[in-house]
């Protein structure tokens, strides 16, 4: 095994691995709960790319890394896997993961087969839900008073 640079050692000097724990934590600064290293005065990187770039190789070109643990100062590289951003997002536990795990609309109608529409932006709406919301529209147009029926 090849000796480690003065770089490496710092970076390994931040990195805490015990044997009760599969994750290697980034015990030095955090942004977002990721941990970044300063490579030199002014170059910074994410701790897990570094972790992973030194220990696997280069990130594939079009991907980032999802770290399948879920712990964001985690800089295992086991734990690190590159897909593409839109992966990663849907992986994740934000507004956009969430709706899309989502099998029913709010009045648990499926979305899916012929009750899934597409919006021209993107996102899944219910048939039924839009139907029943034209309908009210409707009765609700219809009890508006008219100019005849004013004067």
């Amino acid at each position: 095994m090849a000796e480690m640079t003065a770089e490496e050692c710092r970076f390994w000097s931040r990195v805490d691995v015990r044997a009760d724990n599969e994750c290697w934590l980034w015990q030095g600064h955090l942004i977002n709960g990721y941990g970044v290293f300063c490579q030199s005065h002014a170059d910074r990187i994410r701790a897990h790319r570094y972790a992973y770039e030194t220990m696997v190789g280069a990130i594939p070109e079009g991907k980032e890394l999802d770290h399948l643990c879920r712990v964001r100062n985690c800089v295992n590289p086991a734990h690190l896997e590159p897909v593409t951003n839109k992966e990663n997002v849907l992986r994740g536990e934000g507004v956009t993961a969430q709706n899309a795990r989502k099998t029913h609309c709010p009045h648990g109608h499926p979305y899916s087969g012929d009750n899934l529409y597409v919006t021209p932006k993107g996102y899944r709406g219910c048939r039924e839900c839009r139907r029943a919301a034209h309908r009210a529209w409707k009765v609700r147009i219809r009890a508006l008073p008219t100019k005849e029926s004013e004067g």
